[in-house]
């Protein structure tokens, strides 16, 4: 006897339907999803796909560990073949997710007991939101590199004092110039942990600023975006 395997978006594990999209600029933007099947470390990333597509890409988790929803933070790419397909999707389609996956997630005793410093160009800041937002007691300076103030993404959000934004084409930022230029600028303590999450060259460049000021490789973290 033949048994007929009925196959349903609604159920099947790894189709999730679309809660919200928040636009948070003209080509960012984040798109909420139900978390009830789905537990990650604070940053970690998916891999997110459109149900009856054939592409994925990967994206950090922008939400913390206990809300209610799984976001993820996306920017469309200038004459992109996925991102453009996601910013047209409306509230309700079915996007297929699988992970967690990544080794950038915090631990609860680390987060709790270290002293961090955050570094992240554009939508890298992504990880970095979601673990703060599920240890909103960490010891954390969040510098965050962009091109304008309208990518300060969600910057309301972390504690005054703890969140420098460099702009390197508008002077409307705490520091006007490449964030690598700040980095240059600052002193940190010998204990400090810091995790890079952002493109490759600043990411380089990052990580021989930090070598250069007597931090090991051991105390630097990096996150790889393109």
């Amino acid at each position: 006897m033949m048994t007929l395997m009925r196959h349903d978006h609604e159920t099947d594990e790894s189709f999730y339907k679309i809660l919200d999209i928040r636009h948070l600029t003209g080509n960012a933007f984040s798109i909420k999803l139900p978390k009830a099947r789905f537990a990650f470390k604070a940053g970690q990333h998916i891999s997110l796909g459109i149900v009856g597509g054939n592409q994925s890409r990967e994206y950090s988790i922008y939400s913390g560990e206990n809300e209610e929803t799984l976001e993820v933070l996306i920017k469309e790419v200038q004459n992109g073949y996925f991102t453009p397909q996601l910013r047209r999707l409306k509230i309700g389609r079915m996007l297929e997710i699988h992970g967690p996956f990544g080794k950038f997630g915090m631990e609860k005793e680390k987060a709790e007991k270290g002293k961090f410093v955050f570094i992240a160009s554009g939508t890298g800041i992504a990880p970095f939101r979601s673990i703060i937002r599920t240890y909103p007691n960490i010891d954390y300076k969040l510098i965050h590199g962009v091109k304008t103030l309208e990518e300060a993404y969600d910057s309301h959000e972390y504690e005054k004092g703890r969140y420098v934004l460099c702009t390197s084409r508008e002077k409307t930022g705490d520091y006007h110039g490449r964030l690598t230029g700040y980095l240059k600028t600052c002193t940190f303590a010998p204990d400090t942990q810091f995790d890079l999450c952002g493109n490759s060259e600043m990411i380089f460049d990052a990580l021989e600023i930090l070598k250069g000021k007597g931090f090991s490789r051991d105390q630097i973290h990096c996150e790889v975006y393109f």
